[in-house]
């Protein structure tokens, strides 16, 4: 992979490898912002448990997520992806954070492009 490429890998690698662990992290503290704002109040209605406690469980899948792009970026880049797309269409289909959601969805296709990125490198260590 030629030197420009990687470089770019390697910023969308770091990027989304930390930035989903800090959030996951700041669902256990809200010092960034109070997330179980961004949680459809149907839903939250519907929920077992207090909504705070539901946004420990997504931060954990965060934290998860973003360990997995820096070590598995194969893998975890369409993980990140993937919930990038699924927080969207929530925010979407309950019409709330439209703006979230759509910075969401570019972010997605960011991390989808790290995934494919990474698929196309030739080097096996560069995974």
């Amino acid at each position: 992979m030629n030197a420009n490429l990687q470089f770019v890998k390697n910023v969308l690698k770091y990027t989304f490898g930390l930035v989903p662990i800090v959030a996951g992290l700041d669902k256990f503290s809200n010092l960034i912002t109070n997330w179980s704002q961004y949680i459809p109040e149907g839903f939250a209605g519907v929920l077992p448990f207090d909504p705070s406690i539901f946004m420990m469980v997504v931060g954990i899948i965060e934290i998860v997520a973003g360990i997995l792009v820096l070590t598995k970026t194969n893998i975890g880049a369409y993980i990140v992806s993937a919930w990038l797309v699924a927080i969207a269409l929530t925010l979407i289909f309950s019409w709330s954070y439209v703006d979230v959601a759509v910075r969401d969805l570019v972010m997605a296709i960011a991390a989808f492009s790290l995934a494919k990125l990474t698929e196309s490198s030739l080097d096996p260590a560069d995974n």
